[in-house]
């Protein structure tokens, strides 16, 4: 028997794991405060009437090539925009505006309504930005980035047509084994929604371009879940890479996107010409 509770438990198996929180906290509002400071930050932009249907906008000092949506993780049930604000600053300086949303949260939203709330968020966002679009998402965000590329998505079909890559990190694509889990006490997945939700049931649009990354020190759960959907979304026609980042776990495979030569960067805003 597995023990799924622990097969997802990043907190309990990452060393100093409860330490990561407040250091994010305060690394992304010292961020957050510098970009305001240069005008170059907007807050608390609404896409939506819920009070969690706002996003952040930072904005590079020129002209930005393109726009990066980048949605957080916390399992569905925890974090928003704020703790994430430094995660834009290596896109940001490669000349990319980055938004980030928050969205309503479980149990207050099922994962499907969360979907749709994103869909609002990029549709927003995409009215300030003109150019290519690019997404990317940790964890529970993984799922909603590529929730956004599935054949019944949210997204219009003039969004889609800007979009050119999504990158999902450490992403959670089959919502199945999440029903095992203490959390889906307030996650609510049942198997209606899990086959409705779960991005590796649902076929990709063809020719999308995918980049699942992971970090190579993860719990093996994760690694399993961002192999399958570029082996399954592979096999119907998407273009997908698979990449696990060395010595990296689930709390600090992000922080490459504070740098904008890192490998993962790169990867986010360049994939579709190394794919």
């Amino acid at each position: 028997m597995i023990d799924w509770t622990d097969a997802y438990n990043n907190m309990g198996h990452i060393p100093g794991g409860p330490d990561y929180p407040p250091r994010w906290m305060a690394t992304a509002t010292a961020y957050r405060e510098a970009m305001l400071a240069s005008g170059r930050a907007e807050l608390d932009l609404p896409y939506g009437d819920g009070p969690r249907n706002r996003f952040d906008l930072f904005r590079p000092v020129d002209q930005p090539k393109g726009l990066l949506v980048f949605v957080h993780g916390g399992w569905w049930i925890a974090f928003d925009k704020s703790v994430w604000s430094h995660l834009a600053e290596g896109a940001v300086e490669a000349g990319w505006a980055v938004a980030m949303p928050s969205y309503t949260l479980a149990p207050e939203a099922r994962i499907g309504e969360i979907t749709r709330e994103i869909g609002h968020a990029i549709a927003a966002a995409a009215q300030r930005v003109v150019g290519p679009i690019l997404l990317a998402g940790h964890s529970a965000g993984g799922h909603l980035v590529t929730r956004m590329i599935c054949r019944n998505t949210p997204l219009s079909s003039a969004i889609l047509s800007r979009l050119i890559q999504v990158t999902s990190i450490s992403g959670l694509h089959d919502l199945r084994p999440l029903m095992k889990i203490a959390a889906n006490e307030k996650l609510r997945i049942d198997m209606a929604e899990a086959q409705a939700e779960s991005p590796v049931l649902l076929g990709p649009f063809a020719g999308v371009r995918v980049a699942c990354v992971v970090g190579a020190d993860e719990r093996p759960e994760f690694l399993r879940q961002n192999d399958l959907l570029a082996n399954i979304w592979f096999g119907l026609e998407a273009r997908t890479s698979a990449l696990h980042i060395p010595g990296r776990h689930h709390f600090d495979v992000v922080d490459g996107l504070r740098e904008r030569d890192s490998v993962l960067t790169r990867l986010v805003l360049g994939a579709a010409d190394q794919l």
